[in-house]
């Protein structure tokens, strides 16, 4: 999703960091093989979490949707020498796909994979977080953040990815659409709860920083 002018948004990826080689093979196997390709962070948003991730220097990241191992990648660059990656994804068709290019690359040993329902996943993740990166199912996005936040280090930061929906979170709702009721009472209860700071980011399609107090 692109909020502002097609030439503005190239200009912005053309003076960002390039994008490594191995994505950008991930990515072009992404779009001849699997489904729904534009589900993937890409080279700027990638950036990004790349960026946010070196900047923190975690040890333990937690990703609640794993897709093709994309964005998996990219907060893997800022791990720690002893750090690990957990990832959550339902789709166990994506599974190989996904440790290919795990193995492919320098934090293969780094990264953990879990398939199933995050929901009853992440009660048996032992530890703290440093960073947890959301782009799952938008109806659980309060679910994850509620299984989540006692979870986090104080001072670690969760990022949501999607969380302006292409636009539809000022749009009158559909009561019929989930989806986007539960991006709105998220949104609602990042900027309300006492237990962390947000700063939500008009990246792509909306990105949220948290940070706990």
């Amino acid at each position: 999703m692109h909020f502002i002018p097609q030439e503005l948004d190239d200009y912005v990826v053309k003076h960002t960091e390039d994008e490594p080689k191995l994505l950008k093979q991930l990515t072009r196997e992404t779009y001849q093989k699997i489904l729904q390709p534009r589900m993937l962070s890409g080279h700027y948003q990638g950036r990004i979490l790349s960026m946010i991730s070196k900047l923190i220097q975690p040890k333990h990241i937690l990703e609640i949707g794993t897709y093709t191992g994309y964005s998996a990648l990219c907060l893997a660059e800022g791990l720690q020498k002893d750090g690990q990656l957990h990832t959550i994804d339902v789709n166990e068709e994506l599974y190989d796909f996904q440790r290919k290019y795990f193995d492919a690359s320098e934090f293969g040993t780094q990264i953990h994979q879990y398939l199933g329902s995050a929901i009853d996943i992440i009660p048996e993740l032992e530890g703290e977080f440093d960073l947890v990166f959301i782009d799952a199912d938008k109806e659980n996005y309060p679910n994850y953040f509620n299984l989540i936040v006692n979870k986090l280090k104080t001072g670690g930061v969760i990022l949501s990815d999607n969380v302006l929906w292409s636009g539809k979170v000022i749009e009158p709702l559909n009561p019929k659409d989930a989806s986007t009721k539960a991006v709105l009472e998220y949104n609602t209860l990042l900027k309300e709860d006492p237990r962390i700071e947000t700063v939500l980011l008009s990246v792509r399609d909306g990105l949220t920083i948290s940070r706990k107090k």
